[in-house]
């Protein structure tokens, strides 16, 4: 019998005879042909909601617009090359995602460079690479000065903090008044209207924070922007929020944008270039991640359920949100997915107190070896993926149509000391 998979897992995915498949492929033999930890993605699910953006947008504006990937919620080639043949456009936060977005193939003009603290030389291959747009924080109109040749214009945007809090967790706020990123209101006219020998000022940016279920905030930001000047070009950052577990009710793309649009009418006028920048809203739900069940510990008793434990063999270095941000997240027997639950607490194997995956999971009678599945990790899973106690990062695996491809490889022990001098 085959059912529609949890709502948190991939569009693509299924629950046949209580095991899960992920774009037509079972999670078990997915388990056993690659190990575990392993990222495993629906391909067509990143078309999908790439899609859907670039639908809701061109709905909701009669004038131009662009849909942006934040690239740091999977700086990965394989998703990177997805995106651009789908015609979005790239963000780029460091040089070394600038260089995996021109390995990937986006045409220069599309790549948008962000960033508090760009380096010259960052600065300066962004220059020589072409990048269309350069959003400006900082020194970066001095050192664009300086850089940017003789008798060329570098097309920017002016990173505004237009002092918004916005409901979410202190880390992933961005446009309160005490933000590292962008400058103040009288600043960032300052900078905008500013007479540049070599910089074109387009319009403005901002990004309020991540995560938001609430549109609100933007109300106030863009009535912000609204007072510092009549700007062709607006950029809203990203922030929609994506359902981590069955009880989070986002928005949904066409909803999230209409709205935005709507109040971007209102107060900045129609005839506009609006961009929105979905970094995690596009991959997400895309991704989950396959542990193997180490040990289980009954410690709880019937008196203290949750305390029992459950210890897969990745943990804080393949998902560090939990552990930054008190990210909550759910999780399944893969091959049980219908079965009655009991409450677990999973945990990861490192040396860290703190390294616990999910408090109060609901999993089906867990023993040693089973495949535990984590939904919703698409976005910023592989980003912060790390080598904390010398664990090898996991690879990342896409499926489609049933056929399984490794586009990132699991790294080995001697990875760990190949950069060695």
């Amino acid at each position: 019998m085959t059912l529609p998979a949890p709502s948190v897992y991939p569009l693509d995915s299924a629950v046949v005879d209580g095991r899960l498949s992920i774009g037509g492929c079972d999670a078990i033999e997915l388990a056993e042909q690659f190990g575990t930890p392993a990222y495993v993605i629906a391909e067509d699910d990143l078309r999908r909601r790439a899609r859907a953006f670039k639908e809701a947008l061109a709905a909701a504006h009669d004038g131009p617009g662009h849909v942006v990937f934040a690239s740091k919620a999977f700086p990965c080639t394989a998703v990177l090359e997805i995106f651009a043949e789908e015609g979005l456009w790239v963000d780029c936060a460091s040089g070394g995602e600038l260089h995996m977005a021109l390995r990937a193939g986006f045409d220069p003009e599309r790549i948008v460079l962000h960033g508090n603290a760009k380096s010259e030389a960052e600065l300066r291959a962004a220059v020589d690479a072409g990048v269309g747009t350069i959003v400006l924080d900082g020194e970066d109109p001095e050192r664009l000065e300086r850089i940017v040749p003789e008798g060329v214009r570098q097309r920017c945007l002016v990173r505004v903090t237009p002092g918004v809090n916005a409901d979410t967790h202190e880390a992933i706020m961005t446009g309160h008044a005490d933000s590292k990123f962008g400058y103040a209101p009288p600043t960032a006219a300052a900078v905008a209207h500013r007479e540049w020998e070599k910089l074109n000022i387009q319009g403005l940016h901002i990004h309020i924070g991540s995560q938001l279920f609430d549109l609100s905030p933007f109300r106030a930001a863009l009535a912000t922007l609204a007072g510092l000047g009549d700007f062709p070009v607006y950029d809203f950052g990203g922030g929609m929020a994506v359902a981590y577990t069955r009880h989070d009710l986002p928005p949904s793309p066409a909803d999230w944008v209409a709205k935005l649009v709507e109040i971007a009418h209102e107060l900045l006028g129609r005839e506009r270039v609006l961009i929105i920048e979905p970094g995690r809203a596009l991959v997400a739900n895309a991704g989950v991640t396959l542990y193997r069940v180490e040990d289980v510990k009954r410690i709880g008793g019937s008196e203290h359920r949750g305390i029992d434990m459950v210890a897969v063999d990745g943990g804080m270095s393949d998902n560090l949100r939990p552990l930054l941000y008190g990210a909550v997240y759910e999780a399944a027997i893969a091959d049980r997915m219908e079965a009655p639950t009991t409450t677990w607490t999973v945990v990861g194997k490192h040396c860290e107190s703190g390294d616990v995956l999910i408090r109060g999971a609901a999993l089906a009678d867990p023993v040693v070896g089973d495949v535990l599945v984590t939904p919703v990790t698409g976005a910023y899973g592989h980003a912060m993926a790390n080598n904390y106690n010398g664990i090898p990062r996991p690879p990342v695996i896409f499926c489609q149509d049933g056929r399984a491809r490794e586009v990132v490889r699991r790294e080995t022990y001697e990875d760990l000391h190949d950069r060695d001098c």
